[in-house]
C-alpha cells in the first residue's frame, strides 16, 4: 500500500501479435497476415485472428504500420488563423474526411513569421506527415512560408496558393448574389452594401456581385460603403445611409455578421426596426455572432467545413497515387435564413 493508503494501481501489459498468435493457434507470420489483410488463407482463419485480436484488446504498433506501409497516416494543417475564426471549421470538415481513413491532424499556426512557419515545416517533414494542407484568415494572402517543392502533396484551402498548386476557396460572389437575390425575392427595392476594406479581393468580388443583381432586376446600386470589418463601422454606415438627405435603404448587405450587428444597433438607436423597416444580411455565417443577434441574422455561409472535407479527401488521393488537378476551384456558398431579413409579402 501507499503511504496515503491508497492502493498502487497495476498496469496489465499490452497484448502483443505473439499473444494474438499463440491465443488464435497461428503463426506470429500469419497473424501478422490476417490483421494486415494479406497472404493466402481460408476466410475463416482470417476472420477468427481478428476477433481473437479484438477480444484481446490487440492495438497494431502504429510505428511498424508506418514503416511497412511507408506512411505515416498523420497529416500537417498549417495556418495563420490565431483565433480559429475560420481554420477550426475547416479542419472539422478535413478531419470528417480523413478520419474513416485511419489519419490525424496536426495543427500548427505560423502566425505572421516566416521563421516559425519553416520549423513548423520542417517538424513535420521530419515526422514524415503524409501532406499538407494550407489555410489563412483570408483568400488573397499567401502564408509566410515556402511549401513549394517539398516531394509530398500539399493542398490550399482559403488561402492565397502557389502556382499550379490544388486550392479550394469559398465561391464569394456567388455568396453575394445569393444575399442580393433574396432581398429582390422579398419586394426590397433600395439595397445597400456595407463592407470591409478595399485591400481584401472579396470586397471587390461580391460588390461586383451585388451590383450585378441590381441591374438584372432593374434596381438602382448604391456606391458600396467600405470601412474595417467591426461592428463599430457598422454603426457608423448607418448614420452615413439615414442621417443625410435621399432616399434611404430598404435593406442592407453586410460584408460579414460583425458589421451587420453594428448596422442593427445602428438602426434601433433611430427607432428602425429589423426587418420591418429595414431588412440584414450579414456574411460569414459566424453562428456565435448570428444567432444571438436581436433579431437573429440571416448570413451566406461559406460551408468551411464542406470546403475542408474536399481538400481532406483530395489530399488522400494525392497520398493514394493519383494525379493532382492544378487549379483553384470554388464551392458554393449557403444562405442561412433567420428573421433579420424579412419575409414575403402575401399578394
Amino acid at each position: 500500500m501507499a503511504s496515503n493508503d491508497q492502493p498502487v494501481p497495476v498496469f496489465s501489459k499490452p497484448v502483443t501479435l505473439r499473444d494474438v498468435a499463440t491465443e488464435a493457434g497461428v503463426s506470429v507470420a500469419t497473424a501478422s497476415k490476417a490483421l494486415n489483410d494479406q497472404g493466402r488463407m481460408t476466410t475463416e482463419t482470417r476472420e477468427r485472428i481478428r476477433q481473437t485480436a479484438q477480444r484481446l484488446g490487440f492495438r497494431p504498433n502504429s510505428l511498424a504500420q508506418s514503416l511497412l506501409r511507408r506512411r505515416s497516416f498523420t497529416v500537417g494543417l498549417l495556418t495563420n488563423d490565431t483565433y480559429g475564426r475560420f481554420s477550426l471549421p475547416l479542419m472539422a470538415g478535413i478531419s470528417d474526411a480523413l478520419v474513416d481513413a485511419g489519419v490525424s491532424v496536426f495543427l500548427c499556426n505560423v502566425e505572421e513569421d516566416p521563421r516559425l512557419g519553416q520549423l513548423h515545416v520542417e517538424a513535420m517533414l521530419d515526422k514524415r506527415v503524409d501532406g499538407i494542407i494550407a489555410t489563412g484568415k483570408r483568400i488573397d494572402r499567401h502564408l509566410p512560408v515556402d511549401l513549394s517543392n517539398l516531394r509530398i502533396p500539399v493542398i490550399y484551402a482559403f488561402t492565397q496558393p502557389d502556382p499550379d498548386a490544388v486550392a479550394f476557396v469559398s465561391d464569394d460572389a456567388g455568396g453575394a448574389r445569393l444575399a442580393v437575390e433574396h432581398f429582390c425575392r422579398l419586394g426590397r427595392r433600395r439595397i445597400a452594401h456595407v463592407t470591409g476594406p478595399s485591400t481584401f479581393a472579396v470586397v471587390h468580388e461580391r460588390a461586383e456581385a451585388y451590383r450585378a443583381v441590381l441591374a438584372e432586376n432593374g434596381l438602382p446600386a448604391m456606391e458600396p460603403l467600405l470601412g474595417s470589418w467591426t461592428e463599430s463601422f457598422g454603426h457608423q454606415a448607418v448614420a452615413h445611409l439615414f442621417d443625410g438627405a435621399g432616399e434611404k435603404p430598404e435593406a442592407i448587405f453586410c460584408g460579414n455578421d460583425q458589421i451587420a450587428r453594428g448596422v442593427i444597433d445602428g438602426l434601433r438607436e433611430r427607432g428602425l426596426s429589423v426587418p420591418g423597416d429595414v431588412g440584414v444580411i450579414g456574411f460569414d455565417n459566424w453562428q456565435i455572432v448570428a444567432e444571438a443577434t436581436r433579431p437573429p441574422l440571416t448570413s451566406v455561409d461559406m460551408n468551411l467545413a464542406a470546403l475542408g472535407r474536399e481538400a481532406g479527401l483530395t489530399l488522400l488521393s494525392l497520398v493514394g497515387g493519383k494525379p493532382a488537378v492544378p487549379g483553384i476551384r470554388k464551392l458554393p456558398c449557403r444562405l442561412v435564413v433567420r428573421q433579420s431579413c424579412g419575409r414575403l409579402q402575401d399578394g
